[in-house]
């Protein structure tokens, strides 16, 4: 059965561009500035224009259940606005998605915990967030805790923690808390190797169990240790979905030759 399924999924912004008409005198110029200044109305001086951005165009696969999938590509792939509207973040302009289970999400520092809370409030805060009953997050906590290492620090408020402490523990909530699907994107680069280990085992520990994970990393070392298949996106668009070496060959392939990806 599978656990995520994408059609021809799109997401369209539109940016807004404004250019201002040149003066024609070092006069003009300077009674613009002075008008602006006094009024703030520019409106007369600019012309606003609209470009039409696809971040992901007509994005289809599907994933079963118990997959470890990469999801890699340069910068402005489309990687992060796949993640958020996966996660239920962002809605899509248009396609179809249909997720089955529970989903948890570790996509940059920060995301899922409140800052004036403490680490043990944003655990139970999370469960709950994940539909779990308290006696349930309970039973999962000292293995949260024993996990992010962050035992000493649990009644602290969570603003105060370094970027690794929250990875650690962000980390910890996601895949304890027993999700059907994990999604984790590069933030695990803020952790030590020895953490990073043990994040790739929890893993592979998830998936044995029939659960689904998604990790996002430019590591490409990373993605062929934890990962078995991986989608390639290239401007928005699916360039590769196939066997981790196979993708990620391509993807170093199109870096070395430096031009877009060789599309399969």
């Amino acid at each position: 059965m599978n656990s995520i399924e994408v059609e021809n999924l799109s997401k369209m912004y539109e940016i807004s561009h404004r250019a201002k008409k040149s003066p024609r005198s070092i006069r003009e110029l300077l009674s613009k500035k002075r008008y602006c200044s006094e009024f703030h109305d520019t409106a007369g001086d600019q012309r606003a224009t609209i470009e039409t951005f696809w971040a992901l165009k007509d994005v289809s696969f599907t994933v079963g259940q118990g997959e470890r999938i990469a999801i890699i590509g340069g910068n402005g792939a489309g990687k992060s606005t796949l993640l958020k509207i996966l996660s239920r973040i962002t809605e899509p302009s248009s396609g179809i998605l249909r997720m089955r289970g529970k989903v948890a999400s570790l996509l940059e520092v920060g995301t899922g915990f409140h800052p004036e809370l403490t680490g043990r409030e944003n655990i139970y805060l999370n469960g709950a967030v994940l539909g779990m009953r308290k006696s349930e997050i309970s039973a999962k906590f000292d293995q949260i805790v024993d996990f992010s290492g962050v035992a000493k620090f649990l009644d602290t408020p969570v603003k105060h923690y370094s970027s690794g402490m929250y990875v650690r523990l962000a980390f910890s909530v996601s895949a304890w808390l027993d999700p059907d699907i994990l999604i984790v994107d590069e933030v695990l680069s803020v952790g030590d190797q020895a953490f990073q280990k043990r994040c790739a085992e929890r893993m592979k520990e998830l998936t044995s169990d029939g659960r689904t994970v998604l990790f996002v990393s430019h590591s490409m070392q990373a993605v062929k240790a934890m990962c078995e298949r991986a989608l390639l996106l290239e401007k928005g668009q699916v360039a590769s979905f196939q066997s981790v070496e196979d993708a990620t060959n391509i993807y170093l392939r199109s870096i070395e030759l430096g031009e877009d990806t060789v599309w399969h």
